[in-house]
């Protein structure tokens, strides 16, 4: 597995009148301790569209300097990268290969751009000696491997945090650079500014290049529609990589993408063609489920361990904890491989072309032309309606089996509807704020009662193991009384937490 660093670090403009300065001024710094000039020779690859660029991805092989090899990098924030490494190689390592599927597609990823840099570097160093910060002077000539190859040259300085240390020393670093008149960088990487002054005139920037012209300033509905629409997609794909990483919240928030494009989908049928957007609809409801198997576990064991946390030692009846660790890491391995699976899958990628394909083309109906606020508010209104019968229906049931699953699908419902409010607030302002809000209430009620069926469900068959191996059942038990008290106050609690949501007033304010 490739390892991973965090690359936190300020880039500025060099030149003849604007070298380095004295650092040994900023506060902090004992000293500066020059580490000699390193040079390195790196050939970044991309596919011939420069899809990794467009995304901001740098992928390079690199010689020279302490860490020759693979290097592959995802942005964080402005300033900030995860640094992928793997050992140098003659072909691009697997596990690099794969954070970039989602992008690359079946594109192959060729040469696109030589760096030479001779790397000038000087560590920042505190009284004890510890390092804060490395600083660069970098010498770099850019020769462009592909089309009618361009080159072009500067210099610049790069102060990258080290770890551990405070960020704050960049801000003390900056304020130094700048009193002597260097200024930040205006390309966001030394790859952005090799792309953008080797291109062939007539092309522009390419980093810049578009996979999906639809225009964002459309003052229609279909161009509202479709702006959601695209950054629900951009979110799948950016989040593909974070995936496959285990990042913490990755597979909930891609989860999520997938089930707002899905709804988006079915609210607004009068933008978009269902013909085209339904099949999708069920690809996405396909990627949403092997999502959710690794997502659904992380909820339930979350949940669980907390109504552990909740009883008195005496309680514990049992290896409860160790039970309930085995069980977590035996379906948590499962779920995770089910959920790389299905990234890994044809199926996947074809899903991945078939958003691009609808981008690219959009399938737009006669509504989509019409005035966004009026198209919009109708969409949402429609899903509210469809969200106050399931709530009205499971109200009626008695307690049971029936008025579980009526709630699972106004929960359903609510979050549908949620979604629709989300989608137009760009174009409907705070009352569709207002509305998602309430919503929302709606929604995270109905889920806590729907968490605690599937946490009952969990409980039952950890009591049966628990008892086939000879351990007490008890505790287990326990927890099984407290989801259904639980789950029961969630009942009372729905109707007056649906009659604030569904306050006409509310509604009005979406059409005015």
């Amino acid at each position: 597995m490739a390892e991973t660093k965090r690359e936190i670090e300020r880039k500025y403009e060099a030149t003849e009148q604007t070298g380095l300065p004295d650092l040994t001024t900023v506060p902090g710094v004992a000293a500066v301790v020059h580490q000699g000039v390193a040079e390195l020779d790196a050939v970044y690859y991309d596919t011939a569209d420069l899809r990794l660029a467009a995304g901001s991805l740098t992928l390079r092989r690199r010689t020279g300097g302490e860490d020759a090899g693979w290097h592959l990098k995802f942005p964080v924030a402005t300033g900030i990268r995860d640094e992928l490494r793997a050992p140098l190689a003659d072909t691009l390592p697997a596990d690099l290969a794969e954070l970039l599927r989602s992008r690359v597609r079946d594109e192959e990823v060729v040469p696109v751009v030589r760096l030479r840099s001779s790397r000038d570097v000087r560590h920042l160093v505190d009284d004890e000696g510890a390092l804060l910060a490395e600083v660069s002077v970098d010498t770099v000539h850019a020769e462009r491997l592909t089309e009618v190859g361009g080159t072009t040259s500067w210099t610049e300085i790069e102060v990258e945090l080290a770890d551990d240390a405070d960020p704050v020393v960049l801000d003390v670093v900056d304020k130094r650079l700048k009193k002597a008149g260097v200024r930040p960088s205006a390309s966001a990487s030394k790859l952005a500014k090799a792309l953008e002054e080797t291109a062939p005139k007539e092309q522009g920037s390419p980093a810049a290049t578009e996979r999906h012209p639809t225009d964002n300033t459309d003052n229609t509905a279909g161009g509202r529609v479709l702006a959601y629409v695209r950054e629900q997609i951009g979110t799948i794909v950016a989040l593909d990589p974070a995936v496959r990483r285990d990042l913490p919240d990755s597979v909930h928030t891609m989860r999520v993408a997938t089930r707002r494009l899905r709804s988006a989908f079915k609210t607004f049928r009068r933008v978009l063609d269902r013909t085209v957007t339904d099949p999708l609809g069920e690809e996405l409801k396909w990627l949403a489920g092997e999502l959710g198997v690794a997502r659904d576990q992380e909820v339930l064991m979350a949940r669980l361990n907390a109504r552990l946390d909740e009883l008195p030692d005496v309680l514990l009846l049992g290896p409860v904890r160790a039970r309930l660790r085995v069980d977590a890491v035996s379906h948590g391995d499962e779920a995770r491989t089910r959920a790389i699976a299905a990234l890994d899958s044809d199926r996947y990628l074809a899903l991945l072309n078939a958003l691009d394909a609808l981008l690219a083309d959009p399938p737009l109906r006669k509504a989509a032309a019409k005035d966004p606020a009026r198209v919009l508010a109708r969409a949402v209104l429609k899903d509210y309606d469809r969200l106050a019968g399931r709530v009205e229906h499971a109200l009626a049931l008695p307690a049971g089996h029936d008025r579980d699953r009526a709630m699972h699908e106004a929960r359903k419902a609510a979050k549908r509807a949620r979604y629709a409010a989300d989608a137009a607030r760009p174009t409907l302002g705070k009352p569709a704020k207002r509305f998602a809000r309430r919503v929302k209430a709606v929604q995270r009620l109905l889920g806590d009662h729907q968490d605690s069926v599937v946490a009952r469900d969990a409980l039952r068959a950890l009591a049966v193991r628990a008892h086939a191996a000879g351990e007490s059942a008890f505790t287990w038990g326990l927890l099984y009384g407290h989801e259904e008290a639980t789950a029961a106050a969630r009942e009372r609690e729905l109707p007056e937490v649906w009659e604030e949501a569904s306050a006409p007033g509310t509604r009005a304010k979406l059409t005015r």
